[in-house]
C-alpha cells in the first residue's frame, strides 16, 4: 500500500518576513499581470463566447491536412472565424465568431453549402452574454464577501481573519493571472473554477488556523498536525486536476482542459500561501502581536 508522510518543516529557520516574501511576490506580479491585461483590452481577463455572445460551430471537414482544412473553413464563410481549434480525437474542428450581424442560420447555410458536416452549433446573443457576465461576475464578489464575512465571524479577531482573505485573494488573482499568461478565456466554466478555488482556500486556511488559535499544543506541533491534514488533501486534490487537465487536453475538451488547468495553478497557490503567507501571519500574531 502506498503511503504519503508529510514532511516537517523546520520554521524556525525563516523569519515572518522570509515566509511571507515569496507569496507577496507571486501575487504582486499577478497583479501586474492582470492591470497590464486590463490597460492593454480594456478586461482584466479576456472574456469568452459565453460573456461576449457570438457563435460556435462544430464541424468536420474532409481535407487532406490540418492547413487545408483552416483555408476551407476561412473560405467557406462570409466572415472571418475568431478562432479555429483542431479535435485531434475526433477529427473535428471548433470554429467561433463574434457576434454580428451575420446570424448562427447564415453560418450554418454556409457551413453545409462548403459541404462541412455540423456535428453541433451554440449561439449566444451580445446582450444577453453580457447579462451573464454581470450575473457570473457578481457572483464571484458576493461569495467572495460572504466567505469574508463568515471568516470574521468565526474567528472575530482581526490578523488570523485578514490572512484567511488575503490568502484566498491571492488564490484567486494568481489562477486568474496565468489565465492571460496561457490564453484561457473567462467563461461560465472558468468562473465555477474559481468558486471551487475560494472554497478549497477556506478550507485549508481555516484548517491551519483552526489548530493553531483553538487546539492544545505547541505553535508548531499544531501546525504540522494541520499540515499531515490539509496538504495530504490538497496534493490528491492537485493530482486529480493534473489528470483530468492532461486528459482533457488530449482528447480536446477545451472547457475541462481550462478548469483543471485553474484549479492546478490554484491548488499550488494555496499550498504556497497557507503554508508560507497564513502561517507567517499567525506566527507574528501569537508571538508579537495582540496574542502576546
Amino acid at each position: 500500500m502506498v503511503t504519503f508522510e508529510v514532511p516537517e518543516v523546520d520554521y524556525t529557520r525563516y523569519t515572518n518576513r522570509q515566509l511571507a516574501a515569496v507569496p507577496v511576490a507571486v501575487l504582486v506580479v499577478a497583479l501586474l499581470v492582470i492591470a497590464g491585461w486590463y490597460v492593454a483590452t480594456g478586461a482584466p481577463v479576456t472574456p469568452g463566447l459565453d460573456f461576449t455572445g457570438g457563435t460556435e460551430l462544430r464541424i468536420a471537414v474532409d481535407a487532406p491536412s490540418d492547413q487545408a482544412a483552416r483555408e476551407q473553413i476561412r473560405a467557406a464563410f462570409s466572415e472571418e472565424p475568431e478562432s479555429i481549434r483542431s479535435v485531434p480525437s475526433d477529427g473535428t474542428y471548433v470554429v467561433t465568431f463574434k457576434a454580428s450581424d451575420v446570424g448562427a442560420a447564415q453560418l450554418e447555410r454556409q457551413a453545409e453549402d462548403a459541404g462541412f458536416d455540423i456535428r453541433s452549433i451554440d449561439s449566444v446573443s451580445a446582450s444577453f452574454g453580457a447579462e451573464t457576465q454581470r450575473l457570473a461576475l457578481g457572483g464571484v464578489a458576493l461569495a467572495f464577501v460572504g466567505m469574508s464575512v463568515l471568516v470574521f465571524l468565526l474567528f472575530r479577531t482581526f490578523v488570523p481573519s485578514i490572512a484567511v482573505v488575503l490568502s484566498a485573494f491571492s488564490d484567486i488573482v494568481i489562477p486568474v493571472a496565468m489565465m492571460n499568461l496561457l490564453g484561457i478565456e473567462l467563461s461560465l466554466g472558468t468562473v465555477a473554477a474559481l468558486l471551487m478555488l475560494i472554497g478549497y482556500s477556506v478550507d485549508s486556511d481555516i484548517l491551519l488556523n483552526n489548530h493553531i488559535l483553538r487546539r492544545s499544543g505547541d505553535f508548531y506541533e499544531s501546525t504540522y498536525r494541520a499540515m499531515r491534514t490539509g496538504v495530504t488533501m490538497t496534493l490528491t486534490s492537485l493530482a486529480a486536476m493534473i489528470v483530468m487537465t492532461i486528459t482533457a487536453t488530449v482528447f480536446g475538451i477545451q472547457l475541462l482542459s481550462a478548469i483543471g488547468t485553474i484549479l492546478v495553478f490554484g491548488l499550488a497557490a494555496d499550498l504556497m500561501n497557507t503554508y508560507m503567507l497564513n502561517l507567517s501571519l499567525l506566527r507574528w500574531y501569537k508571538y508579537e502581536g495582540v496574542a502576546r
